[in-house]
């Protein structure tokens, strides 16, 4: 009975320690990254560019998250946060292509074709800000997504070397929204050991400057 006893107290310890753990860490990621997130007015110019992260979409349509972070970006863009627009999002499958759909729902809005830039291999937030970095040379950016999401992009970002800062698109209420905030602390854990290991992503490549031509990442 004692030993029954002991065993259950052992893994009743290692339970709290890991719960502890987990939500530390996503109370850090939360808490280092707030006084990054801006409100639209308060963005500022100069960033290298505007990074939209990719989410579902159905076809040619954007999701319902997807389309009010596009037109948060398409916003920032106008008033001038910055001169380029960079897509990340999943072109993974022949079948499935999240950023052509984004490009041209900017280009539909005024935005020059040759300053929308499109990430095809944007396959997790990590991989979009090691991308930036790596593959098209941002320096200093503004992300766009939703809220809940904005704290690991910033994180990510700014552990890969990135000076970032980002804005909110939560105009709406969205369904399943408390799943994905569970979910979204576990995703913080994992991207705080990513950004402590730093593996490379799926794909890297050949750099395309974001100083350039959009037009060179149509496909």
């Amino acid at each position: 009975m004692k030993i029954v006893k002991g065993i259950l107290t052992a893994v009743l310890c290692v339970c709290i320690v890991a719960a502890a753990t987990v939500f530390g860490i996503d109370f850090y990621v939360k808490k280092s990254t707030e006084k990054y997130i801006l409100p639209p007015e308060e963005a500022g110019s100069g960033y290298d560019c505007i990074l939209v992260l990719g989410c579902g979409v159905y076809g040619d349509t954007p999701s319902h998250m997807l389309e009010d972070r596009l037109l948060q970006g398409v916003e920032l863009y106008k008033n001038g946060a910055s001169e380029r627009l960079l897509m990340s999002g999943d072109h993974g499958r022949q079948d499935y292509d999240e950023v052509n759909v984004m490009k041209d729902f900017a280009v539909e809005r005024g935005i020059a074709s040759e300053n929308i830039f499109m990430d095809h291999a944007g396959f997790s937030t990590y991989e979009s800000m090691y991308r930036a970095k790596e593959i098209f040379k941002a320096q200093r950016i503004l992300i766009v997504t939703q809220g809940y999401h904005l704290h690991r992009a910033i994180y990510d970002a700014r552990a890969l070397g990135i000076e970032a800062c980002g804005v909110a698109s939560d105009p709406r209420t969205y369904s399943g929204q408390a799943y994905r905030d569970v979910r979204e602390i576990l995703a913080r854990n994992k991207d705080f050991i990513y950004c402590i290991v730093k593996p490379e992503p799926t794909y890297l490549g050949e750099e395309i400057p974001i100083d350039g031509n959009g037009d060179m990442t149509n496909g």
